[in-house]
């Protein structure tokens, strides 16, 4: 087999695969990379790297193609045995094939790019590529997640930097004898005197119910995804400072015993036990029969029969 694949003819037959080798392989790399960065200066990331791919992997294919016909090598055989692996490789690579095609539709699809922050179930991360099998992404705390593209089909995804602004919600609690307006007004100041929060859409404070512990109320803000984290670690910053300033107090959970609806606080108090005497802490014996006076009979109601009963006793036998 290896002979009928290999006819070498003339020895420079290898000179010039070696040629096609050193010459091609680099031609091969230096093109994808331009193709590469043409199309992502131009359209995205995401589409440079499906060029820089389409260009990279025929280009290889066909420098390595032609140093084998040119080492005298007949492909016939070869791709023959190419087609019974592959059969093989097919049966046993079902979760790579499906893998791909959903590569495919989400390069066709597109609902995120290359430097797009997504939200996979609980993964948050920066997107780094999309590549046939699987996405890549850079968390946060800088750790590296690969999730295959069968996954992200399937899974609900959040584009978290899909538009150019985002909203941000701050829940904020004050106690129960608070006035709401107030409280409102003081962080409306708030929201439009931060640098980083748009005015439109305009800022708005919204009192979401009673709390176990306090009135609940919420804080919308629009601002650039760039300045969202800035926006809302100064936000939670200010709106403690402000509170202080203004005697508004946020209120920790309690609980609090009531005898009745409308009473005032039960107290409570917690106080050592006092000694128990011994006698009193005694208990009576169980085992001992309970002793109950007879009932009276009618016959000592008569006190002549009870003397007659006398003499009857005494009487000699």
């Amino acid at each position: 087999m290896i002979s009928a694949m290999l006819r070498w003819e003339n020895p420079t037959d290898f000179f010039r695969a070696v040629a096609w080798l050193t010459i091609g392989t680099p031609v091969v790399f230096t093109l994808t990379r331009w193709v590469r960065g043409w199309v992502s200066k131009n359209y995205s990331q995401q589409q440079g790297l499906i060029a820089g791919k389409l260009v990279f992997y025929p280009g290889l294919a066909i420098v390595l193609i032609t140093a084998l016909q040119q080492l005298g090598f007949s492909l016939t055989p070869l791709l023959g045995a190419a087609g019974i692996v592959g059969i093989a490789v097919g049966f046993a690579s079902q979760t790579s094939v499906s893998n791909v095609i959903s590569g495919f539709f989400l390069i066709a699809e597109r609902p995120f790019q290359v430097d797009d922050v997504i939200q996979v179930g609980s993964t948050v991360g920066r997107v780094l590529s999309i590549d046939t099998l699987s996405v890549k992404l850079r968390t946060f705390d800088n750790r590296f997640i690969r999730i295959p593209n069968e996954t992200i089909v399937k899974s609900e995804v959040v584009t978290i930097t899909r538009f150019p602004i985002r909203r941000l919600d701050l829940n904020v609690g004050v106690a129960y004898k608070e006035n709401i307006p107030r409280v409102r007004e003081t962080l409306m100041e708030l929201a439009r005197a931060n640098p980083k929060s748009l005015m439109q859409p305009a800022p708005v404070v919204f009192f979401d119910g009673y709390g176990d512990s306090s009135l609940d109320l919420r804080l919308t803000v629009w601002t650039t995804r760039e300045n969202f984290w800035d926006l809302k670690r100064s936000l939670l910053e200010e709106i403690k400072a402000a509170f202080d300033e203004a005697g508004i107090e946020i209120p920790f959970p309690h609980r609090s015993l009531y005898v009745g609806s409308a009473t005032d606080p039960f107290p409570v108090t917690i106080s050592s036990a006092a000694p128990i005497d011994e006698e009193e802490e005694r208990e009576p014996d169980s085992t001992e029969p309970d002793v109950q006076d007879p009932a009276p009979s009618a016959d000592h109601d008569d006190p002549d029969a009870d003397r007659g009963s006398r003499e009857t006793k005494e009487r000699p036998k």
